[in-house]
């Protein structure tokens, strides 16, 4: 039994946004970095180099929506969903990475100031943070709904702070001569952009390693399927994403053993599951109590584990104390 949405609209829309942001950001890029060199500005050209990023990271980023929404085949049977989280974690390290980039030039721009011009700097540095609150406009509301769409608009937003870092640098250097403003800034959003970016890589790990998502509390699923009129009991069950917004749920469900076979509650646990929890794609199989003849079906798993659970024979408790177990997901 499973349930699910068409998201076609909604991948297409994501799309149309990521490649006007791509536009966008890839030609200011090329602008940014030619202007670099005219006005003797690094710090133009290190920003250029931070949109450079972001170009490939859009880049990246629509070719994971489009690969998404390719159909499920004989070799990914759930599809190609999860490569748009493969896309977040990329963007994400890709900015990481960037962060550390920012802070470590800070820290060479201290002992070596360079010299520029800073009223050509300014009047670039503010085009680009048009060029970036634009992008940010077309990314900001598709943004909750997506770690690929998040990743891509987390990347559009730090280079949108490093544009303000620039023309407030560029501003001060102009009126004041002091350069050593510019790498002061630099640390600045380089500690403000790397917790940012730990989170959106802990979120894609937490996806990638099939934990249960954000926002799901695994106990409150179990009982809820417990106080299922005709459920005696629940093991084996599993909550994870498949990709953002395409939670998924695998579970036995012990029924009473005078229903009716065509009343064994899978619907019901399904429209209960999508109302309460979001869970779009839940499989149920329902069973009479003791299907497995009292034992552990997954037992080999945990001995192969290494004996992770240690069950000493038989497990004849096993999905009959109303509560969940938590085996490797078949």
């Amino acid at each position: 039994m499973g349930a699910g949405h068409d998201h076609t609209a909604g991948a297409r829309g994501d799309e149309r946004a990521l490649l006007a942001a791509l536009g966008l950001t890839g030609g200011f890029m090329l602008a940014e970095a030619a202007a670099g060199l005219w006005f003797n500005s690094l710090a133009l050209l290190s920003d250029a180099s931070h949109m450079f990023t972001d170009a490939a990271a859009l880049a990246v980023a629509v070719a994971a929506v489009r690969v998404a929404r390719r159909p499920a085949d004989r070799r990914r049977t759930y599809g190609y969903h999860r490569f748009e989280v493969l896309a977040a974690a990329f963007n994400a390290s890709l900015l990481f990475l960037v962060a550390l980039y920012i802070l470590w030039e800070a820290v060479r721009r201290f002992r070596e100031p360079a010299e520029v011009q800073s009223l050509g700097m300014l009047l670039v540095a503010l085009l680009g943070l048009a060029v970036n609150l634009a992008s940010m406009r077309l990314l900001r509301d598709r943004s909750a709904g997506s770690l690929n769409m998040k990743g891509a608009y987390l990347e559009v937003w730090a280079d949108m702070l490093g544009s303000v870092a620039v023309v407030a640098a560029a501003a001060v250097i102009w009126l004041t001569g002091w350069r050593w403003v510019d790498p002061a800034v630099g640390v600045a959003i380089g500690l403000w952009v790397l917790p940012r970016t730990w989170t959106l890589l802990r979120e894609t790990a937490n996806v990638l390693l099939e934990g249960v998502p954000e926002g799901i509390d695994l106990d409150a699923v179990e009982r809820a399927v417990l106080d299922t009129p005709g459920v005696r009991g629940v093991h084996d069950l599993h909550v994870w994403a498949l990709a953002s917004g395409k939670v998924a749920l695998t579970a036995h469900v012990e029924v009473e053993a005078s229903l009716a076979r065509e009343d064994r509650l899978e619907d019901a646990l399904g429209s209960m599951l999508e109302a309460r929890f979001g869970i779009t794609h839940a499989t149920v199989q329902a069973e009479l109590p003791g299907a497995h003849g009292g034992r552990d079906p997954h037992a080999s798993w945990a001995a192969a584990a290494g004996g992770a659970h240690q069950h000493g024979g038989a497990d004849k408790g096993h999905g009959h104390d109303r509560r969940s177990g938590l085996a490797p997901r078949p």
